[in-house]
């Protein structure tokens, strides 16, 4: 399978969790805060390079890859994640400029849950949720200890490691993960444009 093929994958297991995260917000009614970014806000946020490749593909599409690598080199791997856009002097408010593309891990903060030490679910959510819509948290939180359907993060990375584990399993700052999505793209599509072999996968 190469790159492109496993964008298309990733993209159909986009569409699977969506669906089931749509669901659970529909009966939860429990989202973000309008207009937070603060978990955008963070350069620290880790993800892996497959999620990134339909963000990867649509850019270089619309003839902007050149110009996001140039960006990213600009504002460096320390940054927060190009695609966010802030609206506020300390970042914490702004919202995401490319959302249909948006990775794995944006997808599930806030609307998914993990298993605990006990081996309990847990909604993974943040401060801000937790303070600002404490009456619904606390009624989401019992629902998911009483067995109420919720997306697990697991299952979800489970997903992308079936279309390729070693893309799926290292994890980067989301930058770099973008960074380094752009590179195998480009390098992808100049052995594919100029009729070269297929170029073996460099993760």
């Amino acid at each position: 399978m190469n790159i492109r093929q496993k964008s298309l994958e990733v993209r159909k297991v986009f569409a699977e969790v969506d669906a089931e995260i749509k669901t659970f917000l529909d009966d939860s009614q429990l989202s973000c805060v309008s207009g937070c970014g603060a978990c955008c806000a963070n350069p620290n946020v880790h993800a892996s390079v497959l999620e990134f490749l339909p963000l990867a593909f649509d850019l270089y599409e619309k003839g902007k890859a050149e110009k996001a690598l140039e960006l990213l080199e600009n504002v460096g791997d320390g940054a927060n994640c190009i695609i966010y856009k802030s609206l506020s002097a300390d970042s914490k408010s702004g919202f995401c400029s490319d959302y249909a593309n948006r990775g794995m891990i944006c997808r599930l903060f806030g609307s998914a849950a993990r298993r605990n030490k006990e081996g309990k679910k847990e909604l993974i959510t943040c401060k801000i949720i937790k303070e600002q819509k404490s009456e619904q948290y606390q009624k989401t939180a019992q629902a998911i200890k009483d067995g109420a359907a919720v997306p697990s993060s697991g299952d979800a990375y489970s997903l992308l490691y079936n279309i390729d584990f070693n893309l799926t399993q290292e994890q980067f700052p989301i930058n770099i993960a973008i960074r380094k999505a752009l590179e195998s793209v480009l390098n992808y599509m100049f052995y594919m444009e100029n009729d070269m072999t297929d170029p073996v996968d460099s993760f």
